[in-house]
């Protein structure tokens, strides 16, 4: 399950449209934790994992619909970049950010990862009382990655593997990717609305961005 003392990945996906993107992981079976009053963001919560989303159009670091970049989320980032230090990402800084303290790190593949502190200041923000399905965990698949680079880094963040690897060739991308203990049946079911393919790797969604999101059984 989410420990929200530790750090937890948290994809982060730019958007054209946060309220259709939300209603598709909604049907899927995440839940919304926080969001911006003015509108354009949200993370929500799985079992193990989260997703935020983000309005691409209002992005500051020129984000673009359907690109999703690796980020996390964590208690105590100063203690977090000392074990990044530990095992070798030794550029790792915490700073502070109108929203909160972060800390940036460039991990494997020259990719530069945030990590945001939780913040017990919702000054600006809903917060949900998002209680997560269990049966679900957020498991990105990323290409063009050095598979054992990015596992010494994810021990580094303290934290199993939480992703999956694909082709090693190419430049660095992430896709959206999800796995549930829940039966596939029920979930396609519940996924009228979307174009969904049955796959021996599970169900192939297009989403709201265009993007391709896999469902692993």
């Amino acid at each position: 399950m989410n420990d929200l003392k530790n750090a937890v990945i948290r994809p982060l996906r730019f958007t054209a449209d946060v309220d259709a993107m939300r209603a598709f992981l909604e049907a899927l079976g995440l839940r919304s934790r926080i969001e911006s009053e003015r509108g354009g963001w949200v993370d929500m919560l799985t079992g193990r994992g989260m997703v935020a989303l983000h309005d691409a159009a209002s992005s500051s670091t020129g984000g673009q619909p359907g690109q999703t970049n690796l980020s996390f989320e964590a208690d105590k980032i100063d203690e977090l970049r000392d074990r990044l230090e530990q095992v070798g990402f030794v550029d790792a800084t915490v700073f502070d950010e109108a929203y909160g303290r972060v800390l940036s790190v460039t991990g494997p593949d020259a990719v530069v990862i945030w990590v945001d502190e939780r913040s017990e200041d919702m000054y600006g923000y809903k917060v949900h009382d998002a209680r997560p399905d269990e049966r679900w965990s957020v498991t990105p698949y990323l290409t063009g990655a050095e598979e054992p680079a990015w596992r010494r880094f994810f021990e580094g963040v303290g934290m199993e593997t939480p992703a999956r690897f694909g082709p090693a060739a190419g430049e660095f991308a992430v896709r959206l990717d999800l796995s549930t203990t829940e039966d596939l049946g029920d979930v396609q079911a519940r996924l009228d609305a979307y174009q969904v393919t049955r796959t021996a790797a599970g169900l192939e969604i297009v989403d709201p961005d265009g993007q391709l999101v896999v469902v692993h059984g």
